[in-house]
């Protein structure tokens, strides 16, 4: 019992470490999927498979989908920064 005690923080940590590898993995992916069909979708014009007007506005699509997830990426990472310097302000007091 006095071990799980003392070595909380420690886990803590490494519990939270853990949270935010996982986000990051899926919030890669996210990204990584987006690109890739944006990348699909200039090569399906440049083979002329799809028309211009098409292609620009599915184009646009991805572009603001890719800009959201980062910026929500930006502020997750800022909110999480703010909670980490939070949370050791207070193991300081």
């Amino acid at each position: 019992m006095l071990f799980k005690l003392l070595f909380a923080p420690v886990t803590g940590i490494g519990w939270i470490a853990e949270q935010i590898q996982q986000r990051a993995d899926a919030e890669l992916d996210d990204t990584e999927n987006l690109s890739k069909r944006l990348l699909a979708l200039q090569l399906a014009f440049d083979m002329g498979d799809i028309p211009e007007d098409e292609f620009e506005v599915q184009e646009e699509e991805l572009l603001l989908a890719i800009q959201a997830l980062e910026n929500s990426q930006l502020a997750e990472a800022e909110m999480e920064a703010a909670e980490t310097i939070e949370a050791a302000a207070h193991q300081v007091e």
